[in-house]
């Protein structure tokens, strides 16, 4: 019997995951079809993608006509939900991400998940989208990934998450130290390969917040039931511990396209010759730290916010994606960034039970107000 063609939409192809999932798809063209893409303003990148992949619909920030290479341009909302798609990676950076990642679950189409961001928005919302129409979200970051491999065939529910943070650029340093760092200091992550945004977030551990936020909705369970280790290999993604003491991890390289493959191939598992490969004999030794939260206050600040509910887990996002846009163009030190997200956070009025226009909304409101208050100044030379 020959395998069904997976019709997939890619937002944010060529960012990091847009590009590794065009990876997968171009080791399988049997398997995989790519029906639309979409991105932000990496126009020459993207014209390559489209003039390979030729899919029928295209989105973009840049300038490129529709007709180009025989797609046409379309709203992403109305690419992600198209009848003929099986599956939306939704691969964007930040919240400008939701909308289409939220007309993909109302469409019923599975959602490969790996922005943080839109779940953190929106958590309640895309899980009652998910149920609703009957849609799937298949985690992709790698951390996520990890706890759903964990949890998979157990009958079951888990005693406790545990998931696990390299410690990011400046894991070995005080936070008073580092009032002088550079951006690109911040981006010498010291055993991944990400986007710069997704970076900074791993240096404040912002992130590790946000998957926090991500795995309490993704697996339906407490926030004091999910746990942050530091673990400076990164080889072990993730863990699940049960109520009779095992405890179940998902080891793998530093590599993303293992998760992504999980998750456009779900619920097989397929060789792909192109894939690292952990040598358990030369891995070498694993540990395992607590957390110290002195030297990361971004984390505590945002799951204090993440907990809250309403609007502020969306107003949370916004404003973190503004004070790592302000660090990275110099506007702000590295150590201002959870002093002016928390700024931004304490001026926001929470809508109790928001709608998708709410939350949206609240996101927008805190980027444009963290840029507006430090978008003209320069500390940095």
């Amino acid at each position: 019997m020959e395998p069904t063609i997976k019709k997939i939409v890619i937002l944010g192809s060529t960012g990091s995951v847009g590009t590794q999932t065009l990876e997968i798809v171009r080791a399988f063209p049997d398997r995989f079809e790519i029906v639309g893409l979409c991105n932000g303003y990496n126009t020459p990148l993207f014209k390559q993608q489209l003039d390979e992949f030729k899919p029928k619909y295209f989105n973009t920030l840049g300038e490129i006509e529709s007709g180009y290479a025989g797609s046409k341009f379309a709203p992403a909302e109305e690419i992600a939900s198209l009848p003929e798609v099986d599956l939306v990676v939704a691969a964007t950076v930040g919240c400008a991400g939701m909308p289409p990642a939220i007309a993909a679950l109302e469409a019923g189409k599975s959602l490969g998940l790996a922005n943080k961001e839109v779940i953190v928005m929106a958590g309640e919302k895309m899980m009652e989208a998910a149920r609703t129409s009957g849609s799937a979200i298949l985690p992709i970051d790698s951390e996520p990934s990890a706890l759903w491999q964990c949890l998979e065939g157990e009958v079951s529910d888990p005693a406790r998450l545990i998931i696990t943070a390299s410690g990011g650029a400046f894991r070995d340093r005080t936070w008073d130290s580092l009032g002088d760092v550079t951006p690109e200091q911040a981006l010498n992550h010291p055993t991944w390969t990400m986007g710069p945004k997704i970076t900074v977030d791993a240096a404040t551990l912002m992130n590790k917040a946000f998957e926090v936020i991500e795995s309490r909705w993704l697996f339906d369970i407490p926030f004091d039931r999910i746990d942050v280790t530091i673990h400076r290999q990164s080889i072990v993604h993730s863990m699940v511990e049960f109520s009779d003491g095992t405890l179940k991890a998902q080891l793998g390289p530093t590599s993303m396209l293992q998760p992504i493959q999980h998750a456009l191939f779900h619920p097989e598992r397929q060789a792909n010759n192109n894939l690292p490969k952990l040598n358990a004999v030369t891995m070498g030794s694993l540990t395992f730290e607590e957390m110290d939260q002195s030297l990361y206050p971004c984390f505590e600040l945002a799951l204090d916010y993440g907990k809250r509910g309403g609007t502020y887990p969306a107003a949370l996002a916004g404003a973190d994606e503004a004070a790592v846009q302000l660090f990275l163009t110099k506007k702000i030190k590295f150590t201002q960034i959870p002093d002016i997200v928390a700024k931004t956070l304490a001026a926001h009025e929470s809508i109790s039970k928001p709608s998708v226009a709410d939350t949206i909304e609240a996101a927008q409101w805190a980027t444009e107000t963290t840029l507006a208050r430090h978008n003209h100044s320069t500390i940095l030379s």
